[in-house]
């Protein structure tokens, strides 16, 4: 039994089971336009994994199949160099589902992307953009010089297009992460700052701020020593906090890696942990085997469960 499975246990909630599957999560490749510092997947511009269109195929009769599922949550890497991304964003928007994409912005402004902000409006897709800070200091120091400047000029065009507006239903959040193995702070105090400071300084505007703490592996694992990382997971783990159990995203959702493998969560692609329930083969999923599964767990499950919480869903209301 691990760390988080005694917590887990001494706040009665042990073992951590999955509650539905409202939520298909699909990181459909590993290579990006950016080689950001914290990135848990190591992605960058050689990576070569790209999810099959086969593979695509399964998850969009996944979709039409399953009435329960309901939201379609894309990522990568850059998930837009995926040849099927646009295929499989219009399939489940014409389904009706929730689609959202997370997307580091920059990719927007390379030679054949122009135009995915456009389609992404037309689908009334939800982006989540992340933006680990709002200085151009800060943001080029994490993902590279001239980042922050592609960035800004992609969430004017967004706004224009009616993203972040009071009056529109085109959600764009932003996802922020701290510097190194730094925990993120209060989710509520992040987004006065970023709404005050993007509106002040470029006249830009957003719906929702997320705060998401850094997971020690990837490229953010390989650039901390072992003390470091006993040490802030130790720090993680004093701030426990059990009422961010109930709402874990890994209870509502299953993650498909690019190679078609199935797991609780994107960041237990990493550590090659596949679901426990059934085969960890998207090709072979069943909704009832895995709607109520036992979720693998680990010490750095204590990321998502600090304090409000700070995980890809956000921090607790």
């Amino acid at each position: 039994m691990n760390a988080f499975d005694k917590k887990l246990l001494s706040t009665r909630a042990y073992p951590l089971r999955a509650k539905d599957i409202s939520a298909i999560q699909v990181n459909m490749g590993y290579k990006c336009n950016l080689r950001c510092t914290h990135c848990h997947i190591d992605a960058s511009p050689d990576r070569t994994e790209m999810m099959l269109s086969s593979t695509v195929d399964k998850i969009i009769d996944i979709l039409q199949k399953q009435a329960e599922i309901t939201s379609l949550d894309i990522t990568g890497g850059s998930p837009e160099y995926n040849p099927d991304f646009n295929r499989l964003v219009k399939s489940a928007s014409a389904m009706g589902k929730k689609v959202m994409v997370r997307s580091n912005l920059a990719i927007y402004t390379e030679e054949g992307m122009e135009d995915i902000p456009s389609f992404l409006a037309d689908n009334k897709v939800k982006i989540i953009a992340s933006l680990p800070c709002y200085t151009e200091e800060g943001v080029d120091g994490q993902r590279g010089k001239g980042t922050y400047k592609k960035v800004i000029l992609v969430l004017k065009h967004l706004n224009k297009l009616g993203y972040g507006q009071g009056n529109s239903d085109l959600e764009i959040d932003i996802m922020f992460n701290p510097g190194k193995e730094g925990i993120a702070p209060d989710q509520q105090m992040l987004e006065n700052a970023y709404k005050e400071k993007l509106k002040e300084m470029h006249g830009i505007t957003f719906n929702n701020l997320i705060a998401l703490s850094n997971m020690p592996i990837g490229r953010f694992g390989k650039s901390i020593s072992g003390e470091e990382r006993t040490e802030y997971l130790l720090r993680l783990e004093e701030k426990y906090n059990p009422q961010t159990v109930e709402n874990l995203m890994c209870r509502h959702l299953i993650s498909v890696s690019p190679d078609g493998k199935i797991y609780d969560c994107d960041f237990w692609q990493v550590l090659n942990l596949p679901v426990k329930n059934g085969s960890s083969r998207i090709e072979d999923f069943d909704y009832s085997n895995l709607k109520n599964r036992e979720i693998v767990t680990n010490p750095f499950c204590f990321m998502c469960t600090a304090g409000a919480g700070a995980s890809c869903s956000g921090a607790l209301a």
